[in-house]
């Protein structure tokens, strides 16, 4: 048998390299501190009488501000949304790759992003987007620290609400000591959305959603990642549930590309943003 030490380190490397992909990783070289020159993250920007509601945007691990959201922020500013996003779950010396804290800690810097956002903009309420466990997150912030009161709906794109297997490699954790302890103390975000996790069952305990808040989920079918992917579902009052592959079936995105560039899953969210003016979503929906 190989000593423990052995074993451990290559394990360690594939969850960590197979957790890279819970939310985009930031891919183009440049600081997350960094803010386009136009479009989102304008601070004078007041929502319209049409799009009352400012729309955060919520990356996920490995996510930044900027990266996780090239295609989407500037999907919705061209709709007429006042649009932010943020950088949350910091390591210290840790640039670009971000979402990496405990999600409690995490859920804090939303609230006060939030905050910001509705004081900037003269709002009542916000909506929320978020991929993976920036889908998934933003839940404790409506849960437990009064989101529910600033929010007006959550949509989770491919989000980790039950937390994910990652394709069961995760249930290999009990028969390597030590291996939870270390993804804890390095990457805590990363423990927080194996299945069964401390904060995942305190999310999840006494129901799913929150009064007050609708809950919009897109999933696809072929997600490598957050799995089985029907755990990204949520039940209660106010869900919608939306696989793409019901949509358009020739749909392929898997975990990333949902996020990164999916038009059909964008039509989604807009719609999902403004129920009142949706329009049917269908393959044709990446030309719109």
């Amino acid at each position: 048998m190989l000593p423990w030490r052995r074993v451990l380190r290559p394990l360690t490397a594939l969850l960590l390299a197979a957790a890279v992909a819970l939310l985009p990783a930031a891919t183009v070289a440049h600081a997350a501190d960094a803010r386009p020159s136009t479009g989102w993250n304008d601070y004078t920007c007041k929502p319209s009488a049409a799009h009352p509601r400012p729309v955060v945007l919520v990356h996920g691990t490995f996510g930044n501000s900027v990266d996780n959201w090239l295609g989407l922020a500037p999907y919705l500013k061209n709709r007429g949304y006042c649009v932010f996003s943020l950088d949350y779950g910091q390591l210290p010396g840790v640039r670009l790759f971000h979402g990496l804290g405990p999600v409690e800690k995490s859920a804090e810097q939303l609230a006060a992003h939030v905050d910001r956002v509705l004081t900037a903009t003269g709002a009542a309420e916000t909506d929320l987007v978020g991929h993976s466990q920036g889908g998934m997150m933003p839940r404790y912030y409506l849960k437990f620290l009064g989101g529910a009161a600033k929010v007006n709906a959550l949509v989770g794109i491919a989000p980790s609400n039950h937390g994910t297997t990652l394709s069961g490699l995760a249930n290999l954790l009990p028969y390597f000591p030590g291996v939870g302890d270390l993804l804890n103390e390095h990457t805590p975000a990363l423990a927080d959305q194996v299945v069964g996790s401390d904060v995942l069952t305190k999310l999840n305990a006494g129901g799913d959603t929150v009064p007050g808040v609708r809950y919009t989920v897109l999933a696809t079918k072929y997600d490598e990642v957050v799995t089985p992917y029907r755990g990204q579902f949520l039940d209660g009052p106010g869900v919608r549930n939306v696989l793409l592959q019901d949509l358009c079936p020739f749909d392929l995105s898997e975990h990333l590309a949902i996020g990164l560039f999916d038009r059909i899953a964008f039509h989604e969210v807009a719609n999902a943003l403004d129920p009142a003016h949706a329009t049917p979503t269908t393959c044709a929906s990446v030309f719109g």
